[in-house]
């Protein structure tokens, strides 16, 4: 009997020695969920001791492999961080340029996620002119809030940046880091969700929209929309959201 292929797949996750226990969870979900695929995952981090990520590397043995990238100076002066949102959130942001040049595209996940499917489609998704692929989860009043305290255009998407399909070769092709920097600057006492803010304020017409509730579902969404869609509940979720989110207080 002929084997499927393994599709080989790059993942980028950006923390601290904090979420190292976090980000083994969503590993084990995402190899376990994706026999059919191997992993590079690039870790982007400023000081994880080698000792921290044993565990790390053992859930990968078998189906992939993890590679530290220690990040020793980014200019983020006017970048607000606190422990909730260290410096390394602002990572995800300058990948393009901290990761190898051979690598085109990655799949960005926050460490408090639960991969409940195969990716597959996600990651092969065209990208075209796009930076990012990612879900958004305001809208109305919200959403003008955040183009008037963004200064983003009409018509752009606010997401949430837990998950992002990277666009990596055009990122550098195309990124202005000045820019990046400039807008940190500009906005910094405006700036509440910091990396999520720069990436929508900043891209939002090169941000592709993802399906929220298939690929980056989260408590708040299912209890706002539950409610009042008669098909959307616990079995629902069980068999259609390929990445649940767990980006409140309880994490698994």
């Amino acid at each position: 009997m002929t084997q499927t292929k393994r599709q080989h797949i790059n993942i980028l996750v950006t923390l601290n020695e904090k979420y190292v226990p976090y980000l083994n969870v969503m590993l084990t979900s995402l190899v376990n969920s994706n026999p059919d695929c191997r992993f590079k995952v690039y870790l982007l981090h400023s000081s994880i001791p080698e000792s921290a990520l044993a565990q790390t590397k053992q859930i990968l043995s078998a189906d992939g492999v993890l590679i530290p990238v220690q990040i020793d100076k980014i200019d983020l002066e006017y970048a607000p961080t606190t422990s909730r949102y260290p410096q390394e959130i602002y990572y995800r942001i300058f990948a393009a340029h901290l990761l190898p040049k051979s690598v085109n595209r990655i799949l960005y996940l926050d460490p408090d996620i639960v991969v409940n499917g195969s990716i597959r489609k996600l990651y092969n998704m065209s990208m075209e002119e796009y930076y990012f692929a990612a879900a958004s989860h305001t809208g109305g009043f919200m959403h003008k809030v955040n183009e008037i305290r963004l200064d983003m255009d009409e018509e752009s998407p606010y997401i949430n940046s837990g998950v992002m399909l990277i666009n990596l070769k055009r990122l550098r092709e195309e990124q202005n880091l000045d820019e990046v920097f400039e807008f940190i600057k500009k906005r910094r006492s405006l700036l509440v969700l910091p990396d999520q803010d720069i990436i929508s304020g900043l891209y939002g017409t090169k941000i592709y929209t993802l399906d929220p509730f298939r690929y980056n579902m989260t408590e708040r969404l299912y209890r706002k929309h539950a409610p009042f869609e008669r098909d959307l509940d616990i079995d629902w979720v069980r068999k259609n959201s390929i990445i649940i989110h767990y980006c409140g207080r309880n994490k698994p």
